[in-house]
């Protein structure tokens, strides 16, 4: 795995970002417009989902980064979980579903295949930096 020098180079911040944009395209329409609930609560889980992983890195330590990553993963589930109901809703097509569905996914998996590579380093006393 690669050394990161800036949280911007870590693919599961970029496509967290990619995702957080996508769900954001999704509440400017229709329905989903009005429910201001939901729309703070899926805003801000895909939101926490890319910060986390920035902040955690900025911490300095991968004892840290791995507790705000597994602070990021739980926030991408919330998002997934959040986009069962705006589908139930109606908010969103099942296209639209899967296509953000599919992308927390991977970020969930690019996440714990980050924690799992961190975990390592920590045992042989590397550090991410």
């Amino acid at each position: 795995m690669a050394t990161f020098n800036r949280f911007e180079d870590i693919l599961a911040w970029q496509k967290a970002r990619i995702l957080c944009k996508l769900i954001n395209s999704y509440t400017l329409k229709g329905l989903f417009t009005k429910d201001f609930k939901l729309i703070g609560q899926i805003k801000g889980s895909s939101g926490s989902a890319m910060d986390n992983i920035a902040e955690g890195f900025e911490r300095g330590g991968n004892k840290e980064f791995i507790q705000f990553l597994f602070i990021s993963k739980g926030s991408v589930g919330e998002t997934r979980s959040q986009l069962y109901r705006a589908l139930d809703n109606e908010y969103i097509t099942n296209e639209e579903f899967q296509k953000a569905y599919l992308l927390a996914e991977e970020v969930s998996k690019l996440v714990a295949g980050l924690i799992n590579h961190l975990k390592s380093s920590e045992i042989k006393g590397d550090k991410y930096k």
